[in-house]
């Protein structure tokens, strides 16, 4: 088999990073755009020792599972890369993922409930980070998301996973740069003005907040001018925010943010409690089907009566405010000190009384301590645990562990290691976030 070479296959599965699964001659190949049950003729775009990727030239007979993509632009962005596939399709994949880590990584025969589908399927993401570029003859600005395994920006005009208003401020942005006298990064060259333009949107209240990541240390007459403008030009923005990162780096927000006008945060209801979404509070950009896992888990922690909780990794304390109500005591532990000011506020504004912040490191925190709770909720990011923090959670957790994980692979590893230590995996109840791409969340309940 070798580079540009020709074959017809019929797709078997989906991997775990979204591309199908083919074999030719024994040899797995991953083919771009491919859906189980599609007969194709691909050519090979890269050989490995143990595998090949190929994209697809021909659909010769297509899988009763392909339906024609409802975004005109998704065959050149990166976003939405199963949009292809009908969407109760979509969530029996991400089944079979979860199935596939949990018995290959995890060697757990724990069944996998069927996932709960997002409320909403178009307009469901309220968060959005546009990376922003210049033509070099043109000098039009451009701003939307990369195409698939690059940095060449797509110019999105029309996002429909997105709600309307999020366009239309994009789209004032790309246009009246060019008035102000702003100019779009050059990610080679490190220069120009503007790098990113991140929106969060309220799924309650419909309010946007704007940020303009900028390529400099301080604000230009220029930028704070035309931050106000996009503040007086629409009704729903209740603030402008700069934040400046001028680092060679792939982070797009940098570490300091100046609210310019308005105020620097969004206000969002889960379930009956109020929360502030500031620029780079982390909170999940499907507020709707968050709501659904927050209630999943806040079920679970009812069954017991009055417990102590653990909410670890907590970020703004999100699921410690969600359970207060049906807990009895909880303690929040979130290293990063903007999460915890934020959760203060929070707790402030929903006259929250039983639940205690920390502002540490989870495993460091956990060292320090001799109680113990009866529930401990662990939520880390996308790498998981570490087996320190793991056994910290063992040593001081009675009854139940609620992990919740957006990556199957570090999430099986870890409850593998928890088996080994002498854990049931109770229940894998996987939860649709981030519809038409290959990523699921789960909420795993452990028993001690």
């Amino acid at each position: 088999m070798n580079i540009n070479d020709e074959f017809v296959v019929t797709i078997e599965k989906l991997s775990n990073l979204g591309t199908g699964i083919a074999r030719i001659d024994g040899q797995v190949v991953f083919v771009e755009n491919a859906c189980p049950e599609d007969e194709v003729k691909i050519k090979i775009t890269k050989v490995n020792k143990n595998f090949a990727n190929a994209k697809v030239i021909e659909i010769i007979t297509p899988s009763p599972h392909r339906v024609k993509p409802f975004c005109p632009m998704h065959n050149v962005c990166g976003s939405c890369q199963l949009q292809f596939i009908d969407y109760n399709y979509q969530l029996a994949l991400k089944k079979q993922m979860v199935e596939d880590a949990m018995r290959t990584i995890g060697n757990i025969d724990t069944p996998v409930n069927n996932p709960i589908p997002s409320p909403e399927i178009k307009k469901f993401r309220h968060k959005i980070q546009c990376p922003v570029s210049q033509t070099r003859v043109s000098k039009k600005i451009l701003a939307g998301y990369y195409k698939p395994q690059s940095h060449e920006i797509v110019n999105i005009k029309y996002c429909p996973i997105q709600p309307e208003i999020c366009d239309k401020v994009i789209d004032f942005i790309r246009n009246k740069t060019v008035e102000f006298n702003i100019s779009g990064y050059n990610e080679q060259k490190r220069t120009g003005d503007l790098r990113h333009i991140v929106l969060r949107h309220s799924a309650d209240n419909r309010e946007l907040l704007v940020t303009l990541v900028i390529n400099n240390n301080k604000i230009t007459e220029k930028l704070s001018n035309f931050a106000k403008t996009i503040f007086e030009t629409f009704e729903k923005v209740t603030g402008v925010c700069i934040n400046f990162n001028s680092k060679n780096t792939n982070v797009i927000l940098g570490e300091k943010t100046i609210c310019v006008c308005g105020r620097d945060f969004i206000y969002e209801k889960i379930l009956d409690k109020t929360f502030k979404i500031g620029a780079s509070t982390f909170f999940q950009i499907n507020p709707k089907s968050a709501e659904n896992i927050f209630k999943y888990v806040k079920e679970e922690i009812s069954k017991h009566e009055k417990a102590s909780v653990l909410d670890a990794y907590a970020g703004i304390a999100t699921f410690g405010i969600v359970v207060n109500d049906v807990a009895g005591k909880v303690v929040s532990v979130e290293e990063n000190k903007e999460s915890i000011e934020k959760a203060k506020e929070v707790l402030e504004l929903n006259n929250i009384k039983n639940v205690e912040l920390h502002c540490a490191d989870t495993t460091k925190y956990l060292k320090s301590i001799k109680k113990k709770f009866d529930i401990t909720i662990l939520d880390p990011p996308r790498k998981g645990c570490t087996k320190e923090a793991l056994d910290e959670t063992l040593k001081h957790t009675k009854e139940k562990i609620i992990y919740v994980s957006c990556n199957p692979a570090t999430l099986a590893r870890d409850l593998k290691y928890l088996r080994e230590k002498g854990c049931t995996v109770e229940n894998i109840q996987p939860f649709d976030m981030f519809c038409h791409t290959y990523h699921i969340e789960n909420v795993v309940v452990i028993n001690l």
